[in-house]
């Protein structure tokens, strides 16, 4: 697992997810997705007022392409 703050480019260790039943219902869909497809890499999920956004991503050490380059660091050293 990596987490990064796509607004400061830092990567986190912990956060808090504080969702309504409703966008817990779509993460599980769009979580459910992302398995059922492996070639759909990632999936944006927005807050009704597109304010807010989750960007769910499954990657494959062994297969990075097409991740973005911020991306691909994160996920090899963890930086």
């Amino acid at each position: 697992m990596r987490i990064l703050d796509d607004e400061t480019d830092k990567k986190l260790d912990t956060i808090s997810l504080f969702l309504t039943m409703s966008e817990a219902k779509q993460l599980h869909s769009y979580l459910q997705e992302l398995i059922e497809n492996p070639k759909k890499q990632h999936i944006h999920m927005s807050s009704d007022d597109y304010q807010k956004e989750i960007t769910l991503c499954v990657y494959n050490e062994n297969s990075l392409e097409g991740l973005h380059e911020r991306g691909k660091k994160l996920i090899l050293t963890d930086e």
